[in-house]
């Protein structure tokens, strides 16, 4: 079918809307302070780097993701119930702060800007591990990745950063955990649950 035939629907009828990708991911997430100290660096890095005619984020949906559990035609409960059962083990876990010390961009058609860590804090590592163990045995270990780059987007470029940015840290107190449901196209992001951390 040539790619540009419009999209039938079981009867055969145009079907006038695109189908919804909804996306549902596991993810740390700012406190207030946090998020206005990544929406000041991403301030500095639009006006420092304007050769990335960039998309930037709503600061409103900052958030690191840990563990992404997909996209798919609707939101599916048995991913959700699996999510909170691997959240829910979060119990006991203690909070510690995470240090994002530069900018950098990955490769994409539309190439995120993101905030990294030099040295990434073991806590967060094993948070991570831990996450992924628990959604392994939730019945989800198609959807965990094998590696982690943590990383905050702040905006979806153009261009890319053809270096290395160093930024003057932003110390995040990592205290909340959030399953996360977005539509794609979508502004708005929901929170489903959330866990805080000791």
């Amino acid at each position: 079918m040539p790619a540009d035939h419009p999209q039938l629907d079981l009867l055969g009828a145009v079907d006038a809307r695109p189908a919804e990708v909804h996306r549902l991911f596991l993810a740390l997430l700012p406190d207030a302070a946090t998020r206005t100290r990544l929406a000041q660096v991403a301030a500095s890095l639009k006006a420092d780097h304007p050769g990335l005619r960039a998309r930037w984020v709503n600061p409103a949906r900052y958030h690191a993701t840990l563990h992404f559990l997909g996209d798919h035609p609707m939101l599916r409960q048995d991913l959700v119930d699996a999510a909170m059962a691997a959240a829910g083990r979060l119990v006991g876990v203690p909070a510690f702060e995470w240090a994002l010390d530069h900018a950098s961009s990955f490769r994409g058609r539309q190439p995120p800007c993101v905030l990294r860590s030099i040295h990434v804090p073991e806590p967060l590592q094993q948070l991570w591990q831990d996450l992924r163990h628990a959604l392994v045995l939730a019945g989800q270990g198609r959807h965990v990745e094998r590696s982690f780059t943590p990383h905050v987007t702040l905006a979806y470029g153009q261009g890319m950063l053809t270096e290395t940015a160093l930024i003057e840290s932003v110390v995040w107190p990592v205290t909340r955990v959030g399953l996360i449901h977005s539509v794609v196209g979508q502004q708005d992001y929901q929170v489903l649950a959330d866990w805080s951390l000791r």
